[in-house]
């Protein structure tokens, strides 16, 4: 391997080993769940439609479109949340196929599908606009792009922003993931390459959590970023004491009657025909 190509590997596998950490499916089955059919529906998915989910993790999009039947791929590149999604997929009689792609890669030819989605994924790739490229390429001319994202402003980007002191610097050249949560930016990603831009806001009612606490230990155990800065600093109890309090405090501000609304961005667009 070359020194070129050596840093941009090992980026990606310490991606792929963080979303391997705690249990990421049980965030998408039981926290955000509904957030996959809205994008199927938004997207427009019919049967018989060749759809790719890009950074599918454990399929919250890409089982919603099956069940359509739709022909679906799900494309990760962690290897552990493919094989959960498998097992979810086949408990609820979907049929589809699951690949292992990088996101700034996609092992896809030009225009293979109709719909190509990422349902709060692809925005964790760090080089967005590689990212956006490759959804762009694989979508025939005339198909259509579906993203949904967290918001910078909303509680997982808060979230994002509070872990950021605690967490390990950024490497060079990557950008942070709620970026894709800004409509200008999505919109400056995929240019003059689409047409019938929209992008809207919207509020995910979560009722999981009755504690700002519960919230907490439950990312905490389950969520790969959130433990990957414990993890980060784990010998430095003061901190991590710290980042208890504040992701607590957080939650705090945001819970309500045993309910909190993280708000999220839906873009959808068309691909150009030209």
């Amino acid at each position: 391997m070359s020194n070129e190509n050596a840093a941009p590997q090992s980026l990606k596998a310490k991606h792929r080993a963080m979303w391997a950490l705690g249990d990421y499916p049980a965030v998408a089955s039981h926290v955000i769940s509904e957030l996959g059919g809205v994008l199927v529906q938004e997207c427009g998915v019919r049967q018989g439609d060749r759809v790719l989910d890009v950074a599918a993790g454990s399929g919250n999009a890409a089982i919603p479109a099956a069940l359509l039947g739709a022909d679906v791929i799900a494309s990760d590149l962690t290897p552990e949340l493919l094989e959960a999604g498998r097992n979810l997929a086949a408990e609820r009689g979907a049929r589809l196929d699951w690949r292992e792609a990088d996101a700034e890669a996609l092992p896809f030819t030009d225009g293979e599908f109709d719909t190509v989605m990422s349902c709060v994924g692809v925005m964790f790739a760090p080089h967005h606009q590689q990212t956006a490229d490759e959804m762009v390429r694989v979508c025939r001319p005339g198909g259509t792009i579906g993203v949904i994202n967290w918001t910078p402003e909303g509680f997982i980007g808060q979230m994002f922003a509070t872990m950021r002191p605690y967490a390990p610097p950024p490497p060079p050249g990557t950008q942070p993931p709620p970026l894709w949560g800004d409509p200008d930016h999505v919109r400056s990603l995929l240019g003059d390459r689409v047409t019938d831009v929209e992008a809207r806001r919207q509020p995910l009612r979560v009722d999981r959590f009755t504690r700002p606490e519960e919230f907490r230990d439950f990312f905490k155990a389950c969520y790969g970023p959130t433990i990957a800065t414990y993890r980060f600093i784990s010998e430095d109890h003061e901190r991590v004491a710290a980042l208890d309090e504040a992701l607590a405090e957080l939650a705090s501000q945001h819970l309500a009657d045993g309910a909190m609304d993280w708000e999220y961005l839906l873009v959808t667009a068309r691909r150009s025909d030209t």
